[in-house]
């Protein structure tokens, strides 16, 4: 009897280490395949990222054609703070985007997207700077909206208030 009670003891024992290995074999391999992902960046490319930005903490990542050049485009969060970023292949980068919030915004920037859709609520707003010979520029303000009606739009504004895209006139 004790010898039964041994096998089957010893057998669940086996059987819920099994299961745990199992349970956490697909973060170990997405860990893996996030890190093999990330192997693919040429080095110009990230030494480009991480001089301009070296504790970047890299969530996504995708190589995009604009215009007529092609840039690495990150996703990533620097000292918990939420950025985005288009690096060219030779290491420059093309622009970046940090999160604010809307009350950080100057009052041409507010009062364009609180007269173009009036009672929306801000969802994501992005500061838009364009590296230009090597010097930051503000280009403008990316900004994710949920309309009164519920839909959700994205404009974008110009430090001067004027709205450069809107999504909603593209429909």
């Amino acid at each position: 009897m004790i010898i039964c009670y041994l096998k089957s003891t010893v057998g669940s024992m086996i059987t819920i280490v099994f299961a745990g290995l199992l349970l956490s074999a697909p973060a170990v391999f997405a860990q893996k395949t996030a890190q093999a992902d990330l192997d693919k960046i040429p080095r110009k490319v990230m030494d480009g990222l991480k001089a301009r930005f070296p504790t970047a903490e890299i969530h996504k990542w995708s190589k995009e054609k604009e215009g007529d050049i092609f840039v690495f485009d990150f996703e990533f969060t620097q000292d918990g703070q939420k950025f985005e970023a288009d690096i060219k292949e030779d290491g420059t980068i093309h622009n970046w985007e940090k999160a604010v919030t809307f009350d950080s915004l100057p009052e041409g920037v507010k009062m364009a997207v609180e007269n173009r859709y009036p009672k929306s609520t801000p969802k994501e707003i992005m500061v838009i700077t364009a590296v230009k010979n090597g010097k930051d520029e503000l280009e403008g303000y990316e900004i994710v909206l949920e309309t009164a009606d519920k839909k959700e739009v994205e404009v974008t504004v110009a430090p001067d208030g004027k709205i450069l895209e809107d999504s909603a006139d593209k429909k």
